[in-house]
């Protein structure tokens, strides 16, 4: 279940929030000043929405400290209406602005969407392989249940670009292209010494062969 903080000076407001949200299946925190937002950060909120005018420091300032702890998307509540302003929310870290008086289903909309992108990129952060296998494209590692894998930067790019690929067929030439691009040094011959050597680690590990040869085509990624 998601969480949301709702900081907002307003009572009413953050009770129509709390109310409205809570109904949409979203559990809520709620703040009614900047310091009682960041005394909450232990519950580690999936999205915080943050009132600008704030009685003990603006919205700006609650934003930049909480993208010290922080990582969730933040969508600014706010009646500044002026470019000055949104640029000054986007430097603080947040992520988007509904302008008050607000459509609350429109602002549910938003909300939902943030948390579903988040959820895309979590997800495409580590993908996960059957017998054990798991790689990460963010931290660029590759292990084999739970246990490190060393690869060579061309080596996780070939792993990269295949295995985000599966069952698509690539012949040398596109891999040393795709890998290398137009200004590498070498030729295509590279590519086969590099899918032996990413070979060799899996097996080395106890992974089966996730790499498969297509004769006189290329390699695909088989799942």
């Amino acid at each position: 279940m998601p969480r949301l903080m709702i900081v907002d000076d307003e009572p009413e407001i953050t009770a129509m929030l709390k109310r409205y949200f809570t109904r949409e299946g979203y559990e809520t925190v709620t703040a009614l000043t900047g310091a009682e937002a960041l005394k909450k950060l232990s519950s580690a909120p999936d999205m915080v929405l943050l009132d600008v005018n704030l009685p003990d420091m603006d919205g700006f300032a609650v934003c930049r400290a909480l993208r010290e702890h922080l990582d969730c998307p933040v969508l600014f509540l706010t009646a500044r209406v002026e470019d000055a302003d949104k640029l000054a929310g986007f430097a603080s870290g947040g992520d988007d602005y509904v302008l008050k008086p607000f459509s609350i289903d429109e602002l549910g909309a938003r909300v939902a969407a943030h948390l579903r992108r988040e959820t895309r990129r979590a997800r495409a952060a580590v993908v996960r392989m059957d017998g054990g296998l798991a790689i990460n494209y963010t931290d660029r590692t590759v292990t084999f249940e739970g246990k490190p894998l060393a690869f060579a930067k061309k080596e996780f790019d070939i792993i990269e670009l295949l295995s985000q690929n599966p069952g698509q067929v690539f012949d040398k030439e596109r891999i040393y292209e795709r890998v290398w691009g137009l200004d590498g040094t070498g030729d295509a011959s590279l590519v086969a010494e590099r899918v032996r050597r990413i070979r060799a680690g899996l097996a080395a590990a106890g992974a089966r062969p996730y790499i498969q040869t297509v004769w006189g085509c290329g390699y695909k990624w088989v799942e």
